[in-house]
């Protein structure tokens, strides 16, 4: 354990009593007193506070001065449209390998002169690497050492946050700013990743338990941990880099499609020209050999990544395999993502998943389990 990194809010955490977990190389809270299943109900009902410091943030400045030679940079990396992409404005985004696998899932901001980039915890060296090798004679690419990143979720975030910085009243979905406060520049987005509408805040890393505990001030907010966090994304149908995607996975088995924007497909002004081009066009324009679903098992207990499924009660190969399940709080029932073969993704249907050498049912459902509730 002591080789884990800690993230500016680590004091906080250990005096508001989180259980630590080691995950993507950092000491971080798996779980406060009130546990798992009361902290996703808080996010649900109020607001929920989350320590995501151990993300990456980056910025993608063009050497030229023009944002959008970075912008076109970008696009040689990933399948989205980042050209184009408005000023003030944010886009989920995925690296791509040349087999047409998926490296990362990212962010993507325009904050007018540059990009701003934030990348999961566990590829953002590898990330980082990847940017320099392919645009460092493009941009000048910057990792941000010195700034914690904190999530506020529910439908108490806004005026919570709106207490401290007003402005952020007149933010939607997707949107960005970099605002003035008392504890100095805030770099804002009105995203999240729980479904719920909210904010992912970027603080200066000696004022982060300042912002923290002005939040917390608020009887509406708690501080949550990744426990509930994964629950949450679960239910709002959302993948985690490293289960539910890989460098195997396409996005269009990963039925990411809408992250492919219709001037980078097959016919569009940019088609095209990202790693793994190939593949991925086929893909759109044949479909895939296997998809990501939603299952829904039968009774009372989920169906864990890496249950085998299949198509009939007896016999057969396997058909697929979960990659995320859990309990739903907020659903009161089971829940589970994976993969299957294409003839089988239907919704409505039903498919088997081996548990402790019994195959019990699930039905194919369409996700996101509980529907999403942001500003738009």
């Amino acid at each position: 354990m002591g080789d884990l990194k800690q993230t500016p809010l680590h004091a906080l955490h250990l005096s508001l009593g989180a259980k630590m977990t080691a995950f993507a190389g950092y000491d971080m809270p798996v779980q406060y007193k009130p546990g798992v299943l009361k902290e996703h109900l808080q996010c649900r009902a109020e607001a929920g506070l989350f320590d995501v410091s151990h993300m990456g943030q980056i910025l993608l400045t063009p050497k030229s001065g023009e944002l959008t030679d970075a912008a076109l940079a970008l696009e040689t990396l990933v399948p989205a449209a980042i050209a184009g992409l408005a000023e003030g404005r944010q886009r989920y985004g995925l690296f791509t390998n040349d087999d047409g696998g998926i490296l990362d899932d990212l962010m993507i901001a325009n904050r007018g002169d540059h990009l701003f980039l934030v990348v999961n915890a566990a590829c953002k060296d590898a990330d980082l690497a990847h940017l320099q090798a392919h645009l460092s004679a493009t941009c000048e690419i910057t990792p941000i050492a010195d700034r914690a990143l904190i999530a506020l979720q529910g439908p108490a975030a806004e005026a919570a946050l709106a207490a401290l910085v007003p402005a952020v009243r007149d933010m939607r979905f997707m949107d960005v700013a970099v605002t003035a406060s008392a504890f100095g520049d805030l770099w804002i987005s009105r995203s999240g990743y729980t479904g719920e509408d909210g904010f992912e805040i970027s603080v200066a890393a000696d004022r982060a338990e300042a912002v923290a505990r002005a939040l917390l001030d608020n009887d509406a907010v708690a501080p949550i941990g990744l426990g509930a966090r994964d629950s949450l994304r679960l239910e709002a149908g959302l993948c985690l880099y490293g289960a539910d995607l890989d460098t195997t996975t396409s996005p269009v088995e990963a039925d990411l499609t809408w992250a492919i924007q219709k001037v980078r497909r097959t016919g569009g002004d940019r088609e095209g020209g990202f790693p793994g081009a190939a593949r991925i066009l086929m893909e759109l324009d044949k479909g895939p050999a296997r998809k990501r679903v939603g299952l829904r098992p039968e009774g009372r207990a989920p169906m864990r990544a890496g249950t085998p499924l299949f198509a009939g009660a007896e016999g057969g190969d396997p058909i697929g395999q979960v990659t995320s399940g859990a309990y739903g709080p907020t659903i009161e029932a089971p829940m589970s993502m994976g993969y299957v073969t294409a003839a089988h993704a239907d919704t409505g249907n039903t498919i088997y998943g081996e548990v402790r050498g019994k195959r019990l049912p699930a039905k194919v459902v369409e996700m996101p389990f509980r529907p999403a509730t942001y500003k738009r």
